[in-house]
């Protein structure tokens, strides 16, 4: 300090709105947004989630609407979820690699109607196995590393194919980034991103997206094998460590809220583009906090979403981002 009271005052800056703006040390516009959306077989259908009110399963028809609404508002990437139809799963997960599948044929109709906005795809076999597991599993339930990450290679070549602008493998199979990144790279997807979950916790606010993908009944056991355990800090720097030097172009971490402090961590060691998911459980509290009559949601969005970019967040992905971005361009 080069002052002090009373010729320093820190709330002369905090007297008028004009003043806040000026002074703002980290701000928020839809640019910052990614959106989440749910794609589910059919024509015409819109198929609400009981634990995630506000937020829809959409037919292809719905997601290319919710794709222009998004260009209008200014949010410049899409991340896709499908909703397999339950005869299409299987324990060997054979329907990600299939080019018609529901993840493909969302991305081309997104592009060929709106090609100016991003498309990120998520890579996990979790949409499409019969028992939930993001992997291929043994005779014992344990998700196998290597046979996964064979899938999940051409996983990737297949959503790569259909017009994918962002590979975002959601697995956390040890090594997949880097032969993600072997394999686009000799299919001449060289300018295909690879947005790494580096950091994805086995965390209890998954609930609702697991029944927006229809998985919750499905899980045999958990997934506290692969996923990262919520009581590690360190771990999670050198799972972002090994994803960069595999080729990652940008890492995520997830949930969101509860793990700034990695958030941060990540930004000040790597100084790289850091995502952050603020996944359905924060969303869904959100939700119950206003529909108790407890919160105000414009103003918990937009706090939440801030925090995210001061911990040092490039982006986020949220369920609220429609929400927000018609916020922010008021």
């Amino acid at each position: 300090m080069t002052a002090a009271y009373p010729a320093l005052r820190l709330r002369r800056t905090r007297a008028s709105g004009w003043s806040r703006r000026l002074h703002a040390e980290n701000t928020l516009t839809p640019a910052d947004l990614i959106w989440p959306l749910f794609v589910t077989e059919g024509q015409g259908v819109e198929e609400p989630i009981a634990t995630l009110p506000g937020v829809s399963r959409w037919s292809l028809d719905g997601i290319v609407a919710r794709a222009k609404e998004a260009r209008d508002l200014g949010i410049p990437c899409l991340a896709l979820f499908p909703n397999t139809p339950p005869d299409r799963r299987s324990d060997d997960g054979a329907e990600a690699a299939n080019p018609d599948n529901l993840m493909c044929r969302a991305t081309r109709a997104i592009k060929d109607a709106v090609p100016d906005i991003g498309v990120l795809t998520d890579v996990a076999l979790d949409p499409y196995t019969a028992h939930g597991h993001d992997g291929l599993v043994d005779e014992a339930g344990y998700v196998l590393n290597d046979a996964t990450v064979e899938a999940l290679v051409a996983q990737s070549l297949n959503q790569a194919r259909a017009g994918a602008d962002v590979i975002a493998p959601s697995d956390m199979m040890d090594g997949r980034i880097g032969l993600i990144r072997a394999a686009l790279e000799g299919e001449g997807f060289v300018n295909v991103q690879i947005m790494s979950y580096a950091a994805k916790y086995a965390s209890a606010f998954y609930g609702p997206f697991r029944d927006a993908v229809n998985t919750r009944g499905l899980l045999k056991g958990d997934k506290k094998t692969y996923q990262m355990d919520p009581a590690n800090a360190q771990e999670a720097l050198r799972e972002v460590a090994l994803d960069l030097a595999e080729g990652a172009d940008s890492v995520m971490v997830k949930p969101g809220l509860p793990y700034l402090d990695i958030i941060r961590q990540v930004k000040d060691r790597f100084a790289v583009p850091v995502f952050a998911y603020q996944v359905s459980g924060e969303y869904a509290m959100i939700e119950a906090a206003v529909a108790a009559g407890a919160a105000d949601r414009d103003a918990m969005v937009l706090e939440t979403l801030l925090a995210f970019k001061r911990a040092g967040c490039s982006g986020v992905l949220t369920y609220h981002a429609a929400h927000a971005a018609r916020l922010l361009g008021a």
